[in-house]
């Protein structure tokens, strides 16, 4: 496959913990045998283990700016790609999970891996939970969900009695009036890309105390709305055909899945609620649980050493001397 190299959108990388984190390249792409663009940002450590992390929704591959420290310190090559549609992606017809893991095992093709790990952070967390199911074990040797979006795992949409009244709303627009779902995510676009200061209050609003404080973060703040923002640059259309499938009766089994699979949770989380990825952890055979007491949604930023830690150390990740630990 053929790697190219662009310029990226991203006026440059945060930092979370307000020390200088470490240098980041630009965004680069991949061509797939059916003639898409898969564009990806790359952070870490360019001779660790390869880690491919799918963003949440709405984001982008400039996620990848929030976990850059940690990869760095955890000495793994961390690629953060824009699934079809969103960001710098072309968009696919006749989306798939299985086609996602196809796309997966192919980025990590042209970057020269056999063996890889796969990790999500909400909406992304299902695509991860797809790689489990679909990329053989002997290629896929770590997998990781943070607060995943597991509203199809067994049902259409069979969580709504668990989520807020907004997403309960959202999932039952996307299964059964799509113009209202498109309309809705076009509006959430127009405040991500035009109005950030309300995007970011209103989503400080929607979650708890330890979220609000991690949110309170500049740079973080800064580089969260940039990587939502870009999820919209060519419209919404990529992130609702997204979130469909999202909600939507999962095509593969979870509780088929015998090879270990860590699901990581905030258990104050008030946009995933713990049910939803605890039932999914009871149920799913190869399940390793990780319940943060008193962390949210953005547990995946404030125990980013903890999951990456855990892939690093499945993946066989060079200790990292002090020397070149970020400061």
């Amino acid at each position: 496959m053929d790697v190219t190299e662009r310029e990226s959108r991203s006026a440059g990388p945060a930092s979370v913990s307000g020390s200088t984190p470490p240098p980041i390249g630009p965004t680069r792409t991949v061509a797939t045998r059916d003639g898409r663009t898969l564009a990806y940002l790359e952070v870490g450590d360019p001779r660790g283990p390869l880690v491919i992390h799918n963003h949440g929704g709405p984001s982008s591959r400039l996620e990848a700016r929030l976990l850059a420290s940690s990869a760095a310190r955890n000495r793994l090559r961390l690629v953060c790609v824009d699934r079809p549609g969103i960001g710098q992606s072309s968009p696919q017809e006749g989306r798939t999970y299985s086609g996602w893991a196809d796309d997966m095992t192919t980025i990590a093709d042209a970057l020269a891996h056999q063996e890889f790990g796969v990790t999500g952070w909400s909406e992304g967390g299902p695509w991860a939970l797809a790689a489990a199911a679909y990329i053989d074990p002997l290629r896929l040797r770590h997998v990781s969900s943070i607060a995943g979006g597991s509203y199809g795992a067994f049902g259409d949409n069979w969580g709504a009695s668990h989520l807020s009244k907004a997403d309960a709303l959202g999932g039952f627009l996307a299964l059964h009036f799509e113009p209202g779902f498109r309309l809705m995510y076009a509006a959430l676009g127009i405040t991500a890309e035009h109005f950030r200061r309300t995007y970011i209050e209103q989503l400080r609003k929607a979650v708890n105390d330890h979220d609000r404080q991690v949110l309170l973060q500049p740079e973080l703040a800064t580089a969260f709305c940039e990587a939502s923002a870009e999820c919209f640059a060519h419209g919404s259309a990529g992130l609702v055909r997204d979130a469909e499938l999202l909600y939507r009766h999962w095509p593969f089994d979870v509780t088929a899945i015998e090879r270990p699979v860590h699901l990581w949770q905030g258990m104050d989380d008030r946009l995933v609620p713990p049910v939803i990825n605890k039932t999914v952890a009871e149920r799913m055979p190869g399940a390793v649980w990780h319940p943060v007491e008193g962390a949210g949604h953005f547990v995946a930023i404030d125990s980013v050493d903890e999951w990456l830690g855990v892939a690093a150390a499945e993946l066989g990740a060079r200790p990292a001397t002090p020397s070149a630990l970020p400061d």
